[in-house]
């Protein structure tokens, strides 16, 4: 998030006998008060786990890839499976996609959330007021969000738990990756260790929840601090740009908007006039 700063003055002083409303004035990052200090350093945790989660797509699409081309072919997948490697078989392979999908999706859950992109089905929410819409979203985090992810997180946490524990034998450490430790895949051939892989969904959770208390902090602040500071927002569009932007992104009006294809059209006509005009007259000035 880029953050700007003004140099419009904070208007105090009385005109008239009646006190003058404080114009707004955009925060620079080392002017952000402690709890928005906070949130921002969440919300940087936040942004660096989605990004590098967004890199699991990649694997997940050359697997995908790879598994459904050589299974058209039958004997090169024999082939190294035999001479190369199981992971090269399609059950093992099955498995490991939908592991990258798993990563991929838990590890962006809040990267979603702090930019705004998660989709919101709200026909009642555009309609609101500024004010109306921070609350509904700071009692939203308090009484649902938070609360919800807390006791999943505690359940997941449990069901990982479980998964590391079984068949758990004594020779086995407890850091060991082994088929012979923990749970396994209900296949023969599949993946071992799948405690890891439900470990990486907790996570996931757990910086969803983070993500949750940055907004919180942020919104907090919005509905219980001064009114005339500005600052990025995570969840929320301030009072001056509603209207401007949707879900995060920047709302094109088609009224207005400029034809790029006509734009360039355009500009290419003239170009050919001014030309043609040129050649015409050659010995112009």
């Amino acid at each position: 998030m880029t953050q700007t700063t003004t140099d419009q003055p904070i208007s105090g002083a009385a005109t008239d006998g009646v006190a003058a409303t404080p114009e707004l004035r955009s925060l620079a990052p080392h002017e952000l008060p402690t709890l928005l200090r906070i949130s921002e350093y969440l919300r940087r945790f936040v942004d660096w786990v989605g990004r590098f989660g967004a890199w699991f797509a990649v694997p997940m699409i050359l697997i995908t890839a790879f598994d459904l081309g050589v299974r058209k072919t039958g004997v090169v997948q024999i082939w190294l499976v035999e001479n190369v490697s199981e992971y090269f078989g399609s059950t093992l392979l099955q498995e490991l996609e939908w592991h990258s999908h798993t990563a991929l999706f838990a590890l962006v859950l809040g990267f979603g959330y702090i930019w705004n992109t998660h989709v919101r089905v709200d026909l009642v929410r555009e309609n609101l007021k500024f004010r109306t819409r921070a609350w509904l979203e700071f009692i939203g985090l308090t009484m649902f969000l938070v609360p919800y992810l807390c006791v999943v997180i505690y359940f997941a946490g449990m069901y990982t738990y479980d998964s590391w524990a079984f068949n758990r034998i004594d020779s086995c450490d407890w850091w060991t990756i082994s088929r012979l430790c923990g749970e396994v895949s209900p296949s023969l051939v599949g993946l071992g260790a799948r405690w890891i892989i439900k470990g990486i969904l907790v996570f996931g959770l757990f910086v969803a929840l983070v993500a949750g208390i940055s907004v919180w902090l942020q919104v907090a602040v919005v509905l219980f601090g001064p009114k005339h500071l500005r600052y990025p927002l995570m969840t929320l569009e301030w009072p001056e740009d509603i209207g401007t932007v949707t879900e995060g992104k920047e709302r094109m009006d088609l009224e207005t908007l400029v034809d790029q294809v006509e734009a360039r059209a355009q500009a290419r006509r003239e170009n050919e006039a001014a030309e043609n005009a040129a050649g015409a007259n050659p010995g112009g000035p």
